[in-house]
């Protein structure tokens, strides 16, 4: 083989390697479009919304059904107000609870829709009343360390 050959067939595989970096760095990053289609926006309030972020997943029985598309803070309420984009293919009742959960090794969150069993559904721009805050692991150490305080500091 001649050095130009060995040279293109080098950089046919850098190539590949370049690309195939990039598509594991989309994924990772939830970058990647999901779907194209039509889709409606919904809103859910929380008290905290812990590592939550814009572009993390909506999932209802553990399929993606659309994405957070912004999240702010309601200085009135003290509170967070998340916008979703939901996949216009997939309808939720009015009573849809909306949980922050955690998923994998990594502590991604993403919101998680539980259906109700309500006959009307939630329509575009609407606020999903029912909602969980994210369980931050900070809080729940604090609480135990404070309640065995108090134990030990009781009455001898």
């Amino acid at each position: 083989m001649s050095r130009t050959t060995i040279d293109l067939w080098v950089g046919f595989f850098v190539a590949i390697g370049i690309a195939a970096l990039l598509f594991l760095a989309l994924k990772v990053g939830n970058l990647s479009s999901t779907s194209s289609g039509e889709t409606y926006a919904l809103q859910a309030r929380f008290d905290n919304i812990g590592g939550l972020k814009v572009r993390a997943a909506v999932k209802s029985a553990g399929v993606v059904v659309g994405r957070v598309s912004e999240i702010n803070f309601d200085p009135e309420a003290y509170m967070a107000v998340v916008s979703m984009k939901v996949d216009g293919r997939y309808k939720f009742p009015k009573d849809t609870f909306a949980t922050i959960n955690t998923s994998g090794l990594l502590g991604e969150q993403y919101i998680g829709f539980e259906v109700g069993g309500d006959a009307e559904m939630l329509k575009a721009g609407e606020v999903i009343k029912k909602t969980q805050s994210a369980v931050v692991l900070e809080k729940l150490i604090s609480q135990f360390m404070f309640s065995k305080a108090a134990e030990s500091d009781g009455p001898k």
